[in-house]
């Protein structure tokens, strides 16, 4: 299922294929997520801006992504 057709199925009335694609929806966006940090950081952007992009702390975008990228 494509991201479109997720986030239709997250409206869904039946709550088995909304949760579904609510939790699938979440998977997608933590790949994507940790992408975009690996792509900045690669870029030399620092964790300051990296949190600031994502609305966290610099602290917690470290702590969820710095072990992941190896920095």
């Amino acid at each position: 299922m494509n991201a479109t057709e997720l986030a239709r199925a997250a409206g869904d009335r039946d709550p088995g294929v909304g949760l579904a694609a609510v939790a699938a929806l979440r998977t997608l966006l933590e790949e994507l997520e940790a992408a975009h940090v690996s792509n900045a950081r690669s870029q030399g952007w620092s964790w300051e801006q990296i949190a600031e992009a994502l609305g966290v702390k610099r602290q917690s975008a470290h702590r969820k992504h710095a072990r992941r990228i190896g920095r």
